[in-house]
């Protein structure tokens, strides 16, 4: 196992290392590699191959959103049935189970405002299980999955002491 944790470490920061490349900063064999992965594919712990867009510096105007849900949960199913209701629809881009004051957080696909509203509005709030919403948007993100989108400025103001 700690081969494929390597693996996964060194893909989860660049996806798009070959496995020649990933071979050599191991010291394995690329066949090794290769099989390795195909089995972490298999067991769906490697689950997609995706891109970061720092989606601020091109002309798109949609924004995202963030939704807390408090949940009355189903006995004997406890959460999963909801936030399968939930999931499966397209505009929810990802759905955490989460301790606290609520319950789930939904993370929405960048849209325009009007169709997050209408989607809080006509599709989640209206599910019987689901207590209550408070929706937030993302006015600017700083760092997503690690990365830094825009270094702070350098202070070239001179100290001043007393």
């Amino acid at each position: 196992m700690e081969l494929k944790y390597q693996i996964l470490r060194l893909i989860e920061t660049n996806s798009k290392l070959t496995s020649n490349e990933i071979a050599i900063m191991l010291n394995e064999e690329e066949e090794q590699i290769i099989k390795n992965i195909a089995e972490l594919e298999a067991d769906k712990v490697i689950c997609a191959y995706t891109t970061l867009i720092n989606w601020e510096k091109t002309t798109n105007d949609d924004c995202s959103a963030m939704i807390e849900l408090k949940i009355t949960p189903q006995r004997g199913e406890g959460f999963d049935t909801i936030a399968e209701k939930i999931y499966l629809y397209p505009e929810v881009d990802s759905l955490f189970l989460m301790s606290g004051s609520y319950d789930l957080l939904v993370q929405l696909k960048a849209a325009p405002m009007r169709t997050i509203a209408n989607f809080v509005a006509n599709k989640l709030a209206v599910i019987e299980e689901v207590q209550s919403t408070a929706t937030h948007i993302i006015l600017k993100k700083y760092k997503n999955q690690g990365v830094i989108f825009e270094k702070s400025k350098t202070d070239n103001r001179q100290v001043v002491t007393p």
